[in-house]
């Protein structure tokens, strides 16, 4: 029978308790939401949603072909604009995704006869990307500058490192510039995924790589979502002006994909402008992260101590894990649950996300419903 194979992929998800489900959500859920990743709470900012409603009403309700046909209106080439010049770089190129930002970084500066030194750690768009490249991928050791120098010493050829910035499951910040140093010293490539850190890290949430020095390097690219601190759709490649012309002429998830949104679009740029003005809400976002973080501990669970606004709260074994999820939706509370497969370290746990709009008695509610339903 065609496809009978999934009937048994599925019998099997059952057995392990791994089912994932789809739980939409009304346009006003009265759930306090520590699952999402509106770190900066703009998602919903009036500004933020006149943007892409003025992006609609201006260019209309698609970008209306890819790229370099008809899907680059003015307004792209606005926020890509200022999205460099906000974090410190030659030149930035738009997405439909983050996703896909990250398949076209990887695979087009990993030629055939290179080599991707990539993070065990590596958020799945990374991974991906290393498969789909023409080099040849080494992973190494999380966040060890050392791993990677040694990987990069057995190969003559071209190379590029892959990492996070901040990883998504723990919230851990990578050593940027001790992966920077190991890189410079074999004429390597950085490339390293902000998702995690633009609107949180660095001056008034420039970055990670901006915070590390490393913002406007010849030598780095980075890449960044529209879709987390901006509280948008989108991805985007920050770096030198020459690697973004090459991954317009060279990374196919932009020759080939429609591009993104005006609407999108519109909602980034109006995120990016008010960030600009009130900096102040990047050290708000972790503010909560490590009050969250405090409180948690204090409350006698085991929580990673976070550098961004991802917090980490340890769950027993996956299926108690999913039932504190589930318990906590019960008491009012959204909450991520993150599980093999989804964690390379087989650790199942609660995710957390500081946002800067939350109030100190919504910080406390969270933790006194997360430790009420602790298994």
């Amino acid at each position: 029978m065609a496809f009978g194979w999934i009937d048994e992929q599925a019998a099997a998800r059952r057995r392990a308790g791994l089912v994932r489900t789809l739980r939409p959500r009304p346009a006003d859920s009265p759930l306090l939401d520590l699952a999402s990743n509106d770190y900066l709470g703009l998602a919903r900012h009036p500004e933020v949603v006149e943007g892409a409603a003025a992006a609609a009403r201006t260019w209309g309700g698609g970008a209306t072909g890819s790229r370099l046909v008809t899907g680059t209106t003015e307004l792209h080439g606005e926020l890509e604009r200022e999205l460099a010049d906000f974090c410190g770089f030659e030149a930035a190129l738009v997405f439909s995704s983050g996703y896909a930002a990250n398949l076209a970084a990887v695979t087009a500066l990993a030629p055939h006869g290179s080599l991707i030194v990539s993070d065990a750690g590596n958020h799945a768009s990374l991974i991906d990307g290393c498969r789909l490249a023409r080099g040849t991928t080494q992973v190494v050791a999380h966040a060890d500058p050392d791993a990677v120098r040694k990987a990069l010493g057995t190969h003559d050829g071209p190379a590029v490192a892959v990492s996070d910035t901040v990883f998504s499951v723990d919230g851990d910040a990578a050593p940027l510039a001790g992966l920077a140093g190991a890189c410079r010293e074999h004429g390597a490539g950085l490339v390293v995924d902000d998702a995690h850190g633009l609107g949180v890290l660095g001056d008034g949430g420039r970055g990670a790589p901006y915070a590390a020095g490393l913002a406007g390097a010849d030598d780095v690219v980075v890449t960044v979502t529209l879709s987390k601190s901006l509280g948008s759709q989108g991805g985007a490649v920050l770096g030198p002006a020459r690697v973004v012309e090459h991954l317009v002429n060279a990374a196919r998830t932009f020759i080939f994909d429609t591009g993104l949104a005006p609407a999108s679009a519109g909602a980034a740029l109006a995120a990016l402008r008010l960030l600009g003005r009130e900096p102040e809400r990047a050290a708000r976002a972790r503010e909560v992260a490590t009050g969250l973080h405090a409180r948690l501990t204090a409350a006698g669970l085991e929580a990673v101590r976070p550098d961004a606004a991802v917090v980490s709260v340890r769950a027993p074994s996956p299926e108690e894990a999913v039932q504190w999820a589930a318990d906590c939706r019960a008491a009012g509370l959204f909450v991520g649950c993150f599980r093999p497969p989804s964690v390379p370290d087989g650790i199942s746990r609660l995710r957390l996300t500081a946002r800067a709009d939350l109030s100190e008695e919504q910080i406390e509610r969270a933790v006194r419903v997360i430790g009420e339903t602790r298994p």
